[in-house]
């Protein structure tokens, strides 16, 4: 039995994330496994829209047609958002382009599925949680047991740094300083690093935490873990948010009509530092942002800092309407008005 040789497209696929991706551009490991489940949820229709293995699909099968039928297939099948449905599209794009400099016989290829546009969507109001509703959610842990304490840590860390949750869940032991002043080092998009600084009761939280598990703070352990020891990961922060979110509304009704994830103490913390007075530039540091114009998006979204800014401002007059001639036509009035 002779054995297969690998086809263009496997041998492309293996350089794109072996050499391209991770060495001579440096994306982080996240970026990577973005471009990874992209592709093999392409690969995966594909061959079940032509009911062939995955392992013979060559360039030939990734037509335009076929992206764009993938493409479709993400937002009425697997019901992603058309924001989930351009980040894919992202990835399938940074492919072919590398796929046209390392085979220029393929460019034509390459360029009809890299002219498949991103579609535009609809900006979602940001969705943040208020200073008692803050209060709601960790008052709602339970910290008699060892899980409660450790997610009433978390919460108010992600309050207080307002952190990616990767971010927060990928410090290790070394990157917290708990003595004066109190901080954390982080890593966030393009490993960027960025110290934020600590409340002196979130530093007691960690402080405590650190202890019970009898963290050496010189070690390289994750911080965050679960019940079993390993890393805690983004779906169990998402699912320890929702339980006290769920447990809070009872407090604060307003949380159960509000779209929340685990992305919203991050809001909460930048319209909080906003509305305490702290300059936009500073936020954006905190918050790593690579602009400060991504920081100034939450000056228009809360309602009393709008409700402040309209007292400020002189009402205007209302103008006086053009009477009504019988001599007028309707055009004459209408320009009038």
């Amino acid at each position: 039995m002779t054995r297969r040789r690998p086809n263009t497209l496997a041998c492309t696929l293996r350089a794109f994330f072996t050499d391209h991706l991770s060495t001579l551009r440096g994306l982080s490991p996240h970026t990577i496994r973005s471009y990874r489940d992209s592709l093999t949820l392409l690969l995966r229709f594909v061959a079940a829209q032509q009911r062939r293995d995955v392992a013979v699909l060559d360039v030939e099968d990734l037509t335009a047609d076929v992206v764009i039928a993938f493409l479709s297939d993400l937002e009425t099948t697997r019901h992603c958002t058309v924001r989930t449905r351009n980040i894919r599209l992202a990835a399938l794009h940074t492919f072919f382009r590398f796929l046209a400099t390392q085979h220029p016989d393929r460019l034509e290829h390459a360029q009809r599925i890299l002219g498949i546009p991103f579609k535009r969507t609809r900006s979602r109001p940001i969705e943040y949680l208020e200073h008692e509703e803050v209060e709601a959610v960790l008052a709602a842990v339970d910290r008699t047991t060892p899980a409660g304490r450790r997610d009433y840590t978390l919460l108010a860390t992600l309050f207080n740094t307002g952190a990616r949750v990767q971010e927060l869940l990928d410090v290790r032991a070394p990157d917290l300083q708990l003595t004066k002043p109190p901080q954390v080092r982080l890593v966030g998009k393009g490993r960027k690093p960025r110290t934020c600084p600590l409340w002196p009761q979130t530093a007691r939280l960690l402080r405590a935490l650190c202890a019970e598990r009898g963290l050496d703070l010189g070690s390289d352990a994750r911080v965050f873990v679960n019940h079993r020891g390993m890393p805690l990961t983004r779906f169990g922060v998402r699912f320890i948010l929702a339980k006290y979110l769920r447990r809070a509304a009872a407090a604060q009704p307003r949380l159960a009509r509000k779209r929340l994830h685990p992305h919203s103490p991050r809001h909460s913390t930048a319209v909080h530092l906003l509305k305490s007075g702290v300059d936009p530039t500073t936020i954006a540091h905190w918050l790593g942002h690579a602009s400060v114009t991504t920081t100034y998006r939450y000056a228009t979204i809360d309602l009393d800092m709008k409700r402040q800014a309209l007292a400020k401002a002189q009402p205007l007059r209302t103008p006086r309407r053009p009477a009504w001639r019988r001599d007028a036509t309707i055009l004459e009035w209408l320009e009038a008005l």
